[in-house]
């Protein structure tokens, strides 16, 4: 499976990108918590327990699971010479611009971590100011810092792999992502696609030094011809102006129509994944806050290398009817119950992620939407989740598709 082919949402996973969660968690604080997107501390012995079970999931189902980690590393070991740039750029976008600073970085991770994948994991784990040297900078910042002050931040949401890059059919979206914080994960994509053999060559659709942001969580492949993008609190219009004309601009890509979905900017309606997902050939998992007419732009070729947008304000139902081929039935996330919506939506109880047409993973803990889902003929996979949901991302979250058959 050289290269990537993910041109549906639900067909046969075979092979998927993942990264189990590490010391990263470790380096939360109370303090550092909003700045970091996350709202609670995840206990990581558990945490990657139930990744680990997840990552079981898969396999018995058939899927190879690949490791986001493995992965960088394997590009470090193949090409020793990129192992210099790689940090330079890394300690670059931790924000790191004083000559001394660099070098004191530099050489305590050549020193102790000589392993290229202890390397890669201690890039995503970040750097307090206690595990470096004792020495005198005669810098005044290293007077009046607290010793536990992160130097270099942590990259704690990257088990979210949906999101720094994302396949579009057999090519790629390497993403600007929506803060600072989030945007270094994408740093590992870019090398990735550049030179690993499993991926090289993939088509580009968008890249992470482009103006405008956008995320993995709002892309979703509804067919081959046909995909979708959420205009959300972490994805912009613009980014999906620029997306579109170099897919449409792309002779090899089939896709002729992008459907960009105007979603409520929220925490609860973080990114168009969040809100529904498709969990067999005709059927979708669903927010119930967006039941309702919602904004839809179908965007589509000019046939002048440019783009022509139609506006649609009608039922999500039709909308997807109309492009899925067939009618649709849309599963409410706690099955319909107000309150049982809004607390499993808050546990990500629409982010499921298909294994195959009709097969789900979804989260132990939103016990009322997966008896929906049981009634609605679903098989569900359940996997354990009382740490990982701290990080407001579910299955879908946590993984990145890079191959599925054709439905």
């Amino acid at each position: 499976m050289q290269g990537v082919n993910v041109k549906s949402e639900i067909g046969n996973l075979k092979k998927v990108i993942l990264h189990r969660p590490g010391d990263e968690l470790l380096n939360l604080t109370p303090n550092t918590l909003e700045e970091l997107l996350f709202d609670d501390i995840p206990f990581l012995p558990v945490a990657q327990e139930e990744h680990d079970a997840f990552a079981k999931i898969l396999r018995d189902e058939g899927v190879e699971v690949v490791y986001l980690e493995d992965l960088m590393a394997e590009v470090l070991d193949a090409h020793p010479e990129l192992r210099e740039k790689f940090l330079d750029q890394w300690i670059f976008e931790a924000g790191i611009r004083t000559d001394t600073y660099k070098e004191i970085i530099k050489d305590y991770i050549n020193s102790n971590y000589a392993g290229t994948k202890d390397m890669v994991m201690k890039t995503m784990a970040g750097i307090n100011l206690q595990e470096l040297p004792q020495e005198n900078t005669h810098l005044l910042v290293d007077m009046v810092s607290d010793r536990s002050k992160l130097v270099c931040a942590p990259m704690p949401n990257l088990y979210f792999t949906r999101d720094p890059f994302a396949m579009i059919g057999n090519g790629v979206s390497i993403n600007r992502m929506y803060s600072q914080t989030r945007n270094r994960e994408t740093i590992y994509g870019d090398y990735i696609f550049k030179y690993h053999p499993d991926f090289v060559g993939t088509p580009e659709y968008y890249h992470r030094d482009m103006t405008f942001h956008i995320e993995g969580g709002d892309i979703l492949n509804i067919n081959e011809h046909v995909l979708a993008i959420g205009i959300s609190q972490r994805t912009e219009p613009d980014a999906i102006d620029a997306i579109a004309r170099n897919i449409f601009n792309d002779e090899t890509s089939p896709i002729d129509t992008i459907l960009a979905f105007n979603i409520p900017v929220s925490r609860a309606f973080m990114h168009l994944g969040t809100v529904f997902t498709q969990i067999d050939r005709d059927k979708f998992t669903i927010h119930p806050g967006i039941m309702g007419p919602l904004t839809v732009f179908e965007i589509t070729p000019d046939g002048k290398g440019g783009t022509k947008i139609r506006e649609r304000n009608e039922e999500l139902s039709g909308v997807l009817s109309e492009y899925v081929g067939e009618k649709v039935t849309l599963i409410p996330c706690g099955g319909g119950d107000r309150i049982a919506a809004e607390r499993e939506q808050w546990n990500d109880g629409s982010n499921t992620l298909c294994v195959r047409p009709g097969t789900v993973v979804v989260y132990q803990r939103n016990n009322v939407t997966n008896d929906v889902l049981y009634k609605n003929g679903i098989n569900c996979l359940v996997m354990p989740s009382a740490e990982l949901s701290r990080g407001r991302g579910g299955p879908r979250c946590m993984s990145m598709p890079a191959w599925r058959e054709a439905l």
